[in-house]
Order: C-alpha cells, then structure tokens, then sequence
C-alpha cells in the first residue's frame, strides 16, 4: 500500500525523495532485522510462538499507522511491520516445509509467494481506484491491520514435529504426527526412532542428497531482490515517469499479470528443477528493463510490452525465494537458515527501493530501467555459476514421510 499512498503523502509531509525512499524501503530494513534475528530464536524456542506473535505485532503497528503524521513515526511503525514480517519469512516456510513431503514442496512452498502476490494485487487496485489524499492515505495504509487479524486464524498451528523430534520431545512429535498427520501410534513411534537412527545425510551418502552453499543461493537471489522490489512499489510513479496514457487501467493489468504470473510460475519450479528456472527467469528479467531502457521514448503501446513480460515472469520467478531456503538446511538450523538467506536478499530489495524514486526524479526512466537490467544481468551470470539443484534434497521431513 505504501507505493499507492506516497505521492499523497509527499504532498501533506512535504516528503524529499530521500524520504520518500526511506518509506518505500522501511519495511524491507525491518524485515531483514526480523528475519536474521528470529530466524535464529525460532531455532531456539517453539517454532509456533513466533508464527503467531509476528502478526500481533504487525496487526497493531499497521493500525498505529492512522495518526503517523510524521515521516519519522511513519517509518518507525513500518520497520516494526517490517520487522513482524521477517519473522513470518522466516518461520512461515520454515514450519511449512517440516510438515510437507518433497514430491509437493516446490508447489506449496511457492504458493506462500503466490498468495502475497494476492495480497499486493488487492493493495495495488485498492490504492488505484479509491481517491486518496491526505485522510484516505492514513485510512488505506492501517487497512493493513485487517488482513493481519484474520491471519491470527493460525491459532492453534501445531508445533513442527521435526523440530520436538530434534529437541528431544520425541513423544510430542508423535502426537502431532497422529493428530495431524494421521499416523497410527505405532508407525509415528516407528518414524521417530528410525529419524533418529538415521545417519547424517549428506552429499556423500546419497546420490539424491545436496548440501549446497547457503552463499550460493543469497548471491543469486539477491540481484533479483534489487530491482523487482522497487518496480513493485514505485509501479504508478513508474508508468507516470515513462508517459504511459491511461496509468490506471495500465497498472491494473499489470497487477492482472503478476496475479498470474505466479500462479503459473508453481509448475516449472516444481517441473524443471530450481536451477534451470532461476537460470531462465534471470535471463528473461535481464532483457525486459533493457528492452524498456531503449524504448523509453517510444509509444505507450511500445513500452507496455516489455513491462508487461517483467512483470509476468517476476511473479514467477519470485516463487523460488521460499523454495530454496527450506531445502538447504537441516530442522535444527533450517529457521536461522531460512531467515539468513531471506533478511540478506532483502537488503538488496531496501536499497532498490531507496534508490530507484532518487533514480526516476535524477535521470529518468531511461537510465533507471538501464541500471536495473544490469544488476539482473549480474543475477544471470552468478546463477550460472554458483546457482545449485535442490529439488531432490533428502530432508527429515522426507524421511519421516
């Protein structure tokens, strides 16, 4: 909602675009705290816990929102929100991927992506078609607050039984695994023991087995992080700046195709395999701010086409960031992994953010859509290298199933 509101905002605040910055990116700044931070207490405590607070906290600091009339506290309540929601990126794929077995965690884990995209879609249209000025901004930005009361719905998620398993409370585990899993008493007992006797899987033991840098995936993720954030947030400002006719009805078709997008995006990356769709997604992502970079002073029609693609294959291309994490480590580190992998993405998706309205207010749209097909390009070139296949990762979940 930010993206939507900030024009507004800027008029009643009087916002500098190194403010406007800050605000765009705020959120981001809490959630890579958020996530490094808690991902590593979910680790320590009950995974469960922090999936229920995290959205207490983010409930009430998007309500508190409404008499934010200074861009300080403004900013201050959107890194708390920010901070909420790096715990849940943390601990949300985390908890996920301990209850599922492999042949669906490509689909399940890449629909956490889909289901935000829903979210952003409806903020999006909300921020387009309703007038907003400077009571309705106030009004729109502690919407917020609704959608997360209705996900405190998840009381009563039982805690991973992989992580009771890895604690000790091997009695609890199989509890929740006949509760919820419908295993008999006998066979969750039987899982337990036999996870238990499993020798470390690695690499070495099993053909099927990868335990690939965690470096690997952060350095290929991170320059998709870079510009696609910002394009999210500063998508009206984007079309506005590139002269595009009808910026309304342009936007919402836009939203329309990253909706879809990333519902399609759940087949190849379960399909093809992790590597060959980070591969291909960068490769496409590199050519679409290009093509706009040098049809910047064309026809509305023109540049619509390429914004169209980036916007389409981003959605999908975004489905992997909850995939990966998941499948490189083991329970007992997976929630400091998970939030170690998604908090240091997120500081190349803080500094897009802040950059990019400097950038679009500096040089133009030109140069800005030129700068962010160059750091895809950067993104191309070390997937190639460095990106690893995690599809047929052997995890205790796996063994368990």
């Amino acid at each position: 909602m930010i993206g939507a509101v900030l024009p507004a905002l800027g008029e009643t605040m009087r916002l500098s675009g190194v403010w406007q910055g800050l605000l765009g990116a705020s959120a981001l700044i809490g959630l890579f705290f958020g996530s490094i931070l808690l991902g590593q207490v979910a680790d320590v405590i009950e995974r469960q816990k922090l999936y229920l607070y995290d959205f207490v906290l983010i409930a009430v600091a998007s309500a508190a929102q409404f008499w934010a009339h200074s861009p300080l506290a403004l900013f201050l309540l959107r890194l708390a929100i920010g901070f909420g929601l790096g715990a849940d990126y943390a601990v949300g794929p985390t908890l996920l991927s301990e209850f599922v077995p492999g042949r669906l965690r490509g689909v399940l884990l890449g629909s956490l992506t889909v289901l935000w995209a829903v979210g952003y879609v409806l903020a999006n249209i909300a921020g387009t078609y309703i007038p907003i000025n400077g009571t309705t901004a106030y009004w729109l930005l502690a919407s917020g607050a609704v959608p997360a009361l209705l996900v405190l719905l998840r009381i009563g998620i039982p805690e991973s039984p992989s992580w009771l398993a890895a604690r000790g409370r091997a009695a609890e585990a199989a509890r929740i695994r006949r509760t919820y899993l419908g295993q008999s008493e006998a066979t969750a007992a039987d899982v337990e023991a036999a996870a238990a006797a499993q020798p470390p899987v690695t690499a070495s033991s099993s053909p099927a087995v990868r335990r690939p840098r965690p470096g690997s995936v952060s350095s290929s993720t991170a320059p998709r992080c870079c510009p696609t954030s910002p394009s999210n947030t500063f998508m009206p400002q984007i079309l506005a700046t590139l002269n595009i006719s009808g910026a309304d009805n342009q936007n919402l078709v836009l939203n329309l195709a990253l909706l879809l997008g990333g519902v399609i995006g759940l087949w190849p990356v379960q399909r093809l395999g992790r590597r060959p769709f980070t591969i291909g997604t960068f490769a496409i992502l590199t050519l679409c701010p290009g093509a706009m970079a040098m049809l910047s002073d064309g026809s509305s029609a023109a540049l619509m086409v390429p914004f169209l693609d980036l916007t389409f294959v981003m959605a999908g291309a975004s489905t992997i960031t909850q995939v990966y994490p998941a499948e490189l480590f083991p329970t007992a580190l997976r929630g400091s992994g998970v939030g170690f992998l998604n908090g240091t993405s997120r500081v190349a998706s803080a500094i897009g953010t802040f950059v990019l309205p400097v950038s679009l207010s500096h040089f133009g749209a030109g140069w800005s859509m030129g700068w962010m097909a160059l750091v895809l390009l950067l993104g191309t070139v070390v997937s190639l290298a460095w990106a690893p296949e995690t599809r047929d990762t052997l995890t205790a979940e796996d063994l368990h199933h």
